[in-house]
């Protein structure tokens, strides 16, 4: 075995084993900033072909559809979806966690202020539901709640029997739930009543399908809920054990014929359209950006969804945009 002798007049190199070690330290630190360079540039490829999305739960199934469909026009284009609320979808925008966040309420001046860019992408509807076993399930679908009836349990919290609010004997009492999560369903919700969700009262439930799993097991519980979660779009018919509590708009104490639109998911989606359902809560479903997005894939799939991807919204569930508001 070779000596490396520590003098002057023997270099490192000039032995086969210092040879070898010269050439790897080259190999892998004499190109070291160009192959950082390059990795840059292969990692910053990646990102402009992928696009993070996160936020409400109203605006999920959609956002899913969607992203199958526009991957089978671009399958170089990766996207990952996670619902958590439209609190977190706005926070997660901002702070650039994600490309988009799926956003369910009206854009409020202090988000603008932050920078908030959005766009409307479709329109849905918060509904009131109670369980199929509700002890007042027929009255209730005949004679429906009123305005200041619903304000009355979710605002004032008054501890009520459903009899008292159709008007019978039933001494079951009421059994309020809301969302614990922020997010555009609860603050739609209270926006109807003038108010926000922080007014809103009732036991607290996180999410969509938590809301509406809690209120179809409780034969006295009232809730509410984005359409999605209280139809099927494959059926068009409400989910098994679930339904909606009617909004006698006009107070005579009756749903008349105008306002009986939720067999359905098809009749609610055209009252929604046609303005017979209020807004709020009907309301625009949003994607929100830190500022304009600039990343080319986005832009696409923004594109993409405000042109061919309008086919796949009223079979998904949700109202389409009118023509005037995507050209606008």
């Amino acid at each position: 075995m070779l000596k490396i002798q520590r003098n002057r007049n023997v270099r490192f190199w000039q032995s086969p084993g210092g040879l070898l070690c010269f050439v790897m330290i080259v190999l892998l630190f004499g190109c070291g900033p160009r192959s950082q360079q390059a990795a840059r540039k292969q990692s910053n490829k990646r990102s402009d072909a992928s696009i993070a999305i996160s936020g409400a739960f109203a605006l999920y199934p959609l956002t899913v559809k969607w992203a199958e469909e526009f991957r089978q026009l671009h399958p170089d284009v990766r996207i990952d979806i996670s619902a958590g609320g439209a609190g977190k979808g706005m926070a997660d925008a901002l702070s650039g966690t994600v490309d988009l966040g799926m956003f369910s309420r009206a854009i409020l001046p202090a988000e603008k202020e932050q920078g908030v860019w959005w766009i409307a992408v479709t329109k849905d509807a918060v509904l009131a539901t109670m369980s199929a076993q509700n002890p007042a399930v027929d009255e209730l679908k005949t004679k429906g709640l009123t305005k200041q009836q619903f304000m009355n349990l979710f605002l004032h919290a008054q501890q009520q029997s459903w009899g008292s609010l159709v008007g019978s004997p039933i001494r079951q009492h009421v059994t309020v739930y809301t969302r614990s999560d922020a997010c555009g369903a609860a603050g739609t919700w209270a926006a109807f009543f003038g108010a926000s969700q922080e007014d809103l009262a009732g036991i607290g439930v996180f999410g969509d399908p938590g809301l509406a799993d809690a209120v179809r097991k409780d034969p006295c519980g009232i809730g509410y809920n984005n359409t999605i979660y209280i139809y099927n779009p494959k059926t068009d018919r409400k989910y098994e054990g679930l339904e909606v509590i009617p909004l006698d708009m006009n107070g005579n104490r009756r749903i008349d014929p105008e306002e009986d639109f939720y067999a359905t998911m098809s009749d609610v989606m055209a009252a929604i359209a046609s303005g017979k359902y209020p807004s709020p809560p009907a309301r625009d479903l949003y994607f929100v950006a830190r500022g304009k997005p600039q990343n080319p894939a986005v832009l696409t799939f923004l594109e993409w969804i405000l042109d061919k991807g309008q086919q796949y919204v009223q079979l998904a569930g949700y109202v389409p945009l009118s023509p005037e508001v995507i050209q606008m």
